[in-house]
C-alpha cells in the first residue's frame, strides 16, 4: 500500500488510503495546508526559544553585533542543510510504502539486508505486496555490507541498538516538547507583568499541561480541524513582526546570510561560541517529525508546506528578531516577547501559546505511536492501546504512556524552572535523533537504493559533521540540564533491549521443544485422546511444528477438541499488512485429523484492534479454505510439484497462491494461501467438502476455548549477575505488569485455559 496515493475524498489526516489515482493539484494543497497542524507545530515554536537558549552561558553581546549576526548565519545555514536539503530533497525520498520514521528505515533494511531479528520470519512473507525488494542490480558496496551483516551477527544487532537509541531519544522528545513550549510561551507574561513571580508562571504552564493531557483520551479527531488554522496564524504573526522589525531595527541583518559571519563568530567567541551552538540547534527541533508523519501525508504536500510556508517564515522571524536584538542587547533573555509591537502583543501571545499546545499534542500523539510500533517489533511490553477516532486510522491513546509522560512533564517544569536548561537537554535529544537517521539513510543509499559508495559518504559526511558538531556542543551541557533525555533514553533502551531479549529467547526455547508433527499423526485421527465437540484455538509463537503447551496439555488432561486450529499472531518488517493478505490458512495432516493451522500477519505501523468478531472470521477463512482446498490443489498441482519446498513450512510441503474467479464471492478471503496436506492425499467430491464445512459448522456452536500458554522466565544457575538481574527482576517485572495475551487477543475469561510452562535462559 502506498499512502502517498491519497484522493481527494480521503484527505482526513490519518485515513486509510487505497490504491488510487495520483492525487490532483488541490488534493497535494490541501494536504500541505493540513500537514501545517500536525507537523510543524513544534519546529515553528522554535524562535520562542532558539536566541534565549544560545546567549544563556558566558557569550555576551558586543556593540559590532558579530556574535548576533554569527549566531543568525549559523541558524540559516542549519535550517538550509538539516530541514530543507536533508529531509526535504533526500530522507522523503526514503519511505516505506509510503511511510516514514526511524522504523521506516530500518525496515527498509531488513527486508534488503535480510537483517531482521523478529521470530517466525518466512518464505511466504516475502511475497507479501508491501514486501518489495525489487530495484537495480547489486553492487559490490551492498553485497559486501549484506555479506558483512550475514557473518557478524553481532552488527546486526549493534543496529538495533543504534535505532532504538533514536526512539528512545524520540520519546524523550514527548517529554521535552510540551515542557519547553508551554513554559517559553507562558512566560510572555512577565514581559507585561513584571512584577510576577516565577512561581506563578510555573503553574499556569503546569495546568496547561495537566489539562493537555487530561484531553489526550479524547483523541485529536475532534479539535485537529483547528490546528492547521491555529499555526498558519502563528507563521504568518512571526514573519510579519519579523519583516517589521527589520525595517525598523537594522536592515542590514541581510548580510548575516553569508557564511563568512559563522567562521567570524566562532572566531571572535572561541569555546564559548562553540558552546552556544548547543542553543542555535534547537531551531531545527522538529525536524525529524516531517519524515516521521509522511504517512499521513505525501512527500510533495510536506514539500510544498515547508518550502513555500514554514521555510520563509521561519527565516524572516529569525532575522527580525536578530535585526531588533542588535539595538537592544539587554533584553535578550526576552526578545521575542519585546520585539512584538505593542499593539498586537496580547493577540501574539495567545496564538503563541495556542501554537505551543498544537505543537506539544502533536508530539504526544507521535510518542503514542511509536510506542505501539515497539510493541509491534516485540521491543516494549505491550500495554493498552485506545483507538480514539473510527474515521481516522492510526489515532491512538495509551494510557499508562499518557500519565508517565505527563508526570515527567511536571517534575522537569518544577524541578528545572529554566528554559534555559530545558533547552539544553533538548538540543541533545534532537541531534542525536537526527544523526542516527543520517547513519541509517547512509546505509539506505547503498543497500536500498545501491547507489555508489562515493554518493552515501557524501550525505555521511556533509551532515553527520555538522550533526557532529551540535552533538559535540550539547554534549558540553550534559551538567546543566543534558543528562535528562541521557538518563530517560537509557532507562527506556533497557527495557527495550531486555524484553526483545527476553522474547527471543523464549521463542528459541518453544522452537528447541515443540513436538513433531509426524509424531502426532502417527497416533491417528483421535491423537490417542478423547475428541469433543467443539473447536480449540491454540495460540503460541511458532509458524512450524506443534507447541510444547499443547503436549503438556495433552498429558495432563487427555482430552481435546474435534476441531483443532494452532493459531500464531507474528509482526512481518512491512509498514501494513492488507486484510486479504493478514491470514495463512493451512491444514496438518489428514482431513480427518481436522487440524489446521492458522498464521495472522501485521505490519509494524498495523493497530492489532481487539476484534470481537475473531471466531467468526477465522471460521469462515477455514471454510473457504476447505471448499477452495481441493480445486486449488487441483488447478496448480503441476505448477506447484515444480516449486522448491519452502523449509520453513515443514507441516506444508507445497505453498499455493490463488486468485481464482470462483472465490470472488468470499470476501473475506479474496487471497487464500492454500498449503498441500499429505502426499497421500485422496480426491474428494463436493458432498464431502459440504460435510466437513457443516462439521465445522457444528463444532463452533458446541463452543470455542482458547490455550494460552503462560511463560515463566528464569536465568539459568550458571548465568552471571546482570543476566540474573535482568532475567529474573526486570523481564519478570515487565512480564507481570503488561498486558497478557489473552487482554490483547480479547479472550473472554470463560473460554480460556492457560497452560503454565517455565524456560531457562
Amino acid at each position: 500500500m502506498n499512502r502517498q496515493s491519497m484522493s481527494p475524498g480521503a484527505l482526513e489526516e490519518g485515513s486509510i488510503p487505497t490504491h488510487q489515482k495520483r492525487p490532483s493539484r488541490r488534493a497535494v494543497l490541501t494536504l500541505a495546508y493540513q500537514s501545517l497542524g500536525i507537523v510543524y507545530g513544534d519546529l515553528s515554536t522554535s524562535p520562542l526559544y532558539v536566541y534565549k537558549t544560545t546567549f544563556s552561558g558566558k557569550l555576551s553581546l558586543h556593540e559590532n553585533d558579530e556574535e548576533v549576526f554569527g549566531v543568525l548565519s549559523f541558524i540559516f545555514w542549519t535550517l538550509t542543510l538539516i530541514p530543507l536539503f536533508k529531509y526535504i530533497y533526500f530522507v522523503l525520498s526514503a519511505d516505506d510504502n509510503g511511510e516514514g520514521g526511524t522504523f521506516a528505515l530500518y525496515s527498509l533494511l531488513c527486508r534488503h539486508a535480510r537483517l531482521c531479528i523478529l521470530p517466525n520470519q518466512q518464505a511466504s512473507d516475502e511475497e507479501l505486496s508491501a514486501y518489495d525488494v525489487e530495484g537495480t542490480s547489486e553492487t559490490w558496496p551492498s553485497s559486501m555490507l549484506k555479506d558483512f551483516f550475514t557473518q557478524h551477527p553481532r552488527f546486526r544487532n549493534g543496529l538495533l541498538v543504534v535505532v532504538l537509541l533514536g526512539t528512545c531519544m524520540t520519546i524523550g522528545d514527548g517529554v521535552l516538547t510540551p515542557t519547553i513550549s508551554v513554559l517559553s510561551a507562558v512566560s510572555g507574561i512577565s514581559v507585561k507583568a513584571t512584577n510576577l513571580h516565577e512561581n506563578y508562571i510555573v503553574a499556569i504552564s503546569c495546568a496547561i499541561l495537566v489539562v493537555l493531557f487530561s484531553l489526550q483520551h479524547h483523541g485529536t479527531h475532534r479539535v485537529g480541524f483547528i490546528f492547521a488554522p491555529i499555526v498558519t496564524a502563528w507563521l504568518l504573526c512571526i514573519s510579519g513582526i519579523g519583516v517589521y522589525n527589520i525595517i525598523r531595527w537594522n536592515p542590514s541583518v541581510f548580510h548575516a546570510l553569508s557564511p563568512v559571519y559563522m567562521f567570524r563568530f566562532l572566531k571572535s567567541t572561541g569555546f564559548e561560541g562553540w558552546m552556544s551552538l548547543g542553543g542555535v540547534v534547537l531551531c531545527i527541533t522538529g525536524s525529524e517529525t516531517m519524515f516521521g508523519n509522511l504517512g499521513h501525508f505525501s512527500p510533495l504536500s510536506i514539500k510544498i508546506a515547508f518550502t513555500f510556508l514554514v521555510y520563509p517564515c521561519l527565516i524572516l522571524a529569525y532575522m527580525g528578531e536578530a535585526a531588533f536584538l542588535s539595538k537592544h542587547h539587554e533584553d535578550i533573555q526576552r526578545s521575542f516577547y519585546k520585539a512584538i509591537p505593542e499593539a498586537v502583543f496580547w493577540p501574539v501571545f495567545i496564538v503563541a501559546t495556542l501554537a505551543a499546545v498544537v505543537g506539544s499534542q502533536a508530539v504526544i500523539s507521535a510518542t503514542f505511536s511509536l510506542i505501539s510500533q515497539c510493541c509491534a517489533l516485540s521491543c516494549f511490553p505491550h500495554v493498552k492501546v485506545i483507538h480514539t477516532s473510527s474515521k481516522i486510522y492510526g489515532q491512538i491513546y495509551i494510557p499508562e504512556v499518557n500519565w508517565i509522560l505527563m508526570c515527567l512533564c511536571l517534575a522537569v517544569t518544577i524541578g528545572l524552572r529554566d528554559t534555559n536548561m530545558i533547552g539544553h537537554a533538548y538540543g541533545l535529544a534532537v541531534t542525536i535523533v537526527i544523526f542516527v537517521t543520517t547513519c541509517l539513510m547512509s546505509l539506505v543509499i547503498l543497500i536500498v537504493w545501491k547507489q555508489k559508495l562515493i554518493m552515501a559518504l557524501t550525505f555521511l559526511v556533509l551532515f553527520g559533521s555538522v550533526e557532529l558538531l551540535y552533538i559535540s556542543a550539547s554534549f558540553i551541557k550534559i551538567p546543566e540540564g543534558g543528562w535528562i533525555p541521557l538518563v530517560l533514553s537509557m532507562i527506556i533502551m533497557t527495557v527495550m533491549y531486555i524484553w526483545n531479549y527476553g522474547t527471543l529467547r523464549k521463542h528459541e526455547h518453544d522452537l528447541e521443544n515443540k513436538v513433531s508433527v509426524h509424531r502426532i499423526l502417527e497416533l491417528g485421527p483421535t491423537l490417542g485422546m478423547v475428541r469433543v465437540p467443539g473447536i480449540g484455538l491454540i495460540y503460541a509463537d511458532l509458524v512450524t511444528g506443534v507447541p510444547a503447551i499443547f503436549g503438556h496439555f495433552a498429558t495432563n488432561l487427555p482430552a481435546f477438541h474435534q476441531v483443532l486450529v494452532f493459531i500464531c499472531v507474528k509482526s512481518v518488517p512491512v509498514p501494513y499488512v492488507s486484510e486479504e493478505e493478514r491470514f495463512l490458512i493451512g491444514r496438518i495432516g489428514p482431513k480427518e485429523f481436522r487440524i489446521f493451522r492458522c498464521i495472522v500477519r501485521y505490519g509494524y505501523k498495523d493497530l492489532q484492534q481487539e476484534n470481537n468478531d475473531f471466531e467468526n472470521v477465522l471460521v469462515s477463512k477455514i471454510m473457504a479454505f476447505v471448499e477452495m482446498e481441493e480445486q486449488i490443489l487441483a488447478q496448480n498441482w503441476h505448477s506447484c510439484t515444480n516449486q522448491d519446498t519452502d523449509a520453513e513450512l515443514v507441516d506444508f510441503p507445497f505453498l499455493v497462491r490463488t486468485n481464482q474467479p470462483h472465490a470472488k464471492h468470499l470476501s473475506s478471503c479474496s487471497d487464500i494461501q492454500v498449503m498441500k496436506p499429505y502426499e497421500n492425499h485422496q480426491q474428494i467430491n463436493g458432498p464431502l467438502i459440504r460435510d466437513e464445512t457443516l462439521e465445522i459448522l457444528r463444532a463452533k456452536e458446541s463452543g470455542v476455548v482458547y490455550i494460552l500458554g503462560h511463560s515463566y522466565a528464569k536465568a539459568k544457575k550458571s548465568s552471571s549477575l546482570i543476566k540474573k538481574i535482568a532475567i529474573d527482576i526486570v523481564f519478570a517485572f515487565l512480564s507481570k505488569n503488561c498486558r497478557g495475551p489473552d487482554v490483547i487477543l480479547s479472550v473472554p475469561n470463560s473460554l480460556l485455559l492457560e497452560v503454565g510452562m517455565v524456560y531457562y535462559v
